[in-house]
């Protein structure tokens, strides 16, 4: 196996600065830095391109996002035991990794990137406990389009299907409709068990990401209420499952091309957009 850098290997940092992966923060450390460059450059080339990284941990896919050609990496670390690791990444790339500690949910991305220039990049293997409200957030960024040109993200594979999903799944729900509204999201590829420290009970998915540039105009708190009512109570059809939302449902239905004894799987994302903006008005 190749060294993508002369920094010691992912074992032996682990050993030495005792960071056992902790459950409460949903840490799970990928050890293979042959799969975190695969990951790395999922998204296409890093030349030039800044990157926002989320739960670093011993700092393997900082790594790969370095030797990969990463102008800047901004790594956003809660676990203070990482630091250490992470400052020696820093001393290796020379001004060209910052790490924030802090919480992720609670981070001020504007103020994070006001001093990179160039397009910016989200890729991490996400803390499992915080991976869907993270790209939800990501996903409801105003104005759109956002201020990064894609997201390379690591879910468990269960959650990557509910992201990638249509009306043609049986995973599509909610996450599909808002993921499938504002950007084109794919799964990569699938990463095993084994490949982590500890290994999880699940696989896992790398899902890029790419916002669209000129999704239908919507407010996302409108498109989060109709899928609310619709996927809360899926098996109702959807003259039952919306009444609650109030305003001319039969108008609506009718503009959005949909029946109303349809239900919510069988709705596409353009159909509860447009359904979304008749109902909010």
């Amino acid at each position: 196996m190749a060294q993508i850098d002369t920094l010691p290997p992912l074992r032996e940092v682990i050993r030495q600065h005792e960071l056992m992966a902790k459950k409460s923060l949903g840490q799970n450390f990928l050890l293979d830095l042959n799969l975190t460059a695969k990951i790395a450059r999922a998204g296409g080339s890093l030349e030039g391109v800044n990157v926002i990284e989320i739960g670093p941990g011993p700092g393997g896919l900082t790594r790969a996002l370095l030797a990969s050609g990463a102008k800047h990496v901004v790594a956003v670390e809660r676990d203070e035991r990482c630091l250490a690791a992470l400052a020696e990444i820093a001393a290796h790339y020379p001004g060209r990794l910052t790490v924030h500690a802090g919480d992720a949910l609670e981070a001020d991305w504007p103020d994070l990137i006001r001093v990179l220039e160039g397009p910016i990049r989200i890729a991490a293997n996400l803390p499992y406990n915080i991976a869907t409200p993270l790209l939800i957030g990501w996903l409801k960024t105003e104005p759109w389009p956002p201020w990064f040109d894609a997201m390379i993200l690591m879910f468990q594979k269960e959650v990557a299907e509910r992201i990638v999903a249509t009306e043609a799944d049986d995973a599509y729900g909610r996450l599909g409709v808002l993921a499938g509204w504002r950007t084109q999201a794919q799964i990569v590829f699938d990463v095993p068990p084994s490949a982590f420290v500890p290994p999880p009970k699940v696989t896992s998915s790398v899902v890029h990401l790419r916002p669209r540039p000129e999704p239908t105009p919507c407010t996302p708190s409108a498109l989060e209420r109709v899928t609310q009512a619709a996927f809360g109570q899926r098996r109702k059809m959807l003259r039952q499952s919306l009444k609650s939302l109030g305003g001319d449902l039969s108008t609506a239905l009718e503009a959005a091309g949909l029946r109303p004894d349809m239900r919510a799987e069988e709705v596409p994302v353009e159909s509860f957009v447009v359904l979304a903006n008749m109902l909010a008005k």
